[in-house]
């Protein structure tokens, strides 16, 4: 195999090379999607940082992407433990919103477990259009649907909400 080093540039020998590193890194991972990513992180630490090593580089490339892999896993399978205990646990899931001081914090957990109970395609227009300040048009376009189901989803999330949150009275 030709040395990564001497060659001119790492596009030419990436396209070369990387199916076959794929592949190793398909055996050690969930989905194609990760052996990807697996291979890509590998490969860019390989090239910033010992591209210069004596040696086979698609040796040292295989180790640096079964130990990717592994960490990949790892990482996974605690956020899956983080989620699961999370989703158990109302008080250990993370705040939505950044809490700020002089914040009424049960009303922020109010709102907060509301948006959790809206579906997901309706609280993401929500969250789009209040918190971002997207016009319909563009969170259509961003969630590519059309500005009528963006605007319909808005209005489906607000009736939810309000019949799930108590109003507040200011006096």
């Amino acid at each position: 195999m030709e040395a990564v080093h001497e060659h001119g540039t790492w596009k030419h020998w990436f396209e070369a090379h990387g199916p076959k590193l794929l592949l190793c890194a398909r055996q050690w991972t969930r989905s194609l999607a990760d052996a990807e990513d697996v291979v890509q992180e590998a490969f860019v630490r390989y090239w910033r940082h010992q591209r210069q090593l004596p040696g086979d580089p698609q040796a040292l490339l295989i180790t640096s992407i079964r130990r990717a892999a592994i960490d990949q896993a790892r990482r996974e399978s605690r956020r899956l433990v983080r989620e699961e205990k999370a989703a158990g646990d109302p008080d250990a899931r993370e705040p939505l919103f950044v809490p700020q001081p002089g914040d009424d914090a049960e009303r922020r957990l109010e709102i907060e477990a509301a948006l959790q109970h809206l579906p997901a395609e309706q609280r993401e227009v929500l969250v789009l259009k209040i918190w971002n300040e997207l016009t319909f048009e563009q969170i259509a376009e961003t969630l590519d649907i059309p500005p009528n189901t963006a605007a319909s989803r808005y209005r489906y999330a607000l009736a939810a909400l309000r019949k799930e949150l108590k109003p507040v009275c200011h006096g």
